[in-house]
């Protein structure tokens, strides 16, 4: 997939027509980083996470889905929706969570708390040029494990439920797996 936009660029660079033709469409500076980064995070990716394209030559939009082997979701198929702007790799992709889940991190409706998905935060551990894809895949895998965090929470519910009662929490993350993010 990664593949076809550097096959379609070697593709029109071989073409004698393709720079005479009324064609003024260039490849972005995001698709070109693409190709590479789509590549590394391939190679990259956790065994309890895959990647799927809609449309193989758009690059800069995909689903990720993290099958949790461990923890609170196991059990679970969650995915998500990434857009990558133009203004990549100096703006952080969009990401929004497709499954309907109690997590802490993750409000019902699908936005997520996570550092690195921020231009700017308080942490210092959001969006920088330097950080990839693969960061970006990681750090939502992680979600699931390590980076649970219910100090700082975006479904306070989720997060009081647990500091309260975590046989409750995990009886209710239990539900939301069974009725909304079966795996197949």
């Amino acid at each position: 997939m990664m593949i076809t936009l550097q096959r379609k660029l070697r593709k029109n660079a071989e073409d004698p027509n393709y720079h005479n033709k009324n064609c003024t469409r260039r490849v972005s500076i995001r698709d070109k980083l693409l190709v590479k980064e789509i590549q590394e995070m391939e190679t990259m990716l956790p065994s309890t996470c895959s990647v799927k394209f809609k449309d193989p030559h758009k690059l800069h939009e995909f689903y990720l889905s993290v099958t949790p082997d461990e923890g609170f979701w196991q059990g679970g198929k969650f995915w998500f929706h990434i857009y990558i702007t133009e203004d990549y790799n100096i703006a952080p992709p969009t990401v929004k969570c497709q499954t309907k889940l109690w997590h802490p991190n993750i409000s019902e409706d699908g936005d997520i708390c996570l550092s690195l998905l921020r231009q700017n935060s308080i942490d210092g551990l959001g969006w920088a040029p330097t950080r990839r894809l693969k960061d970006v895949v990681w750090g939502l895998n992680s979600l699931f494990t390590d980076l649970l965090n219910f100090e700082d929470p975006l479904n306070i519910s989720a997060a009081e439920l647990y500091v309260r009662d975590k046989e409750a929490f995990k009886n209710k993350v239990r539900d939301y797996v069974i009725q909304y993010s079966r795996s197949c």
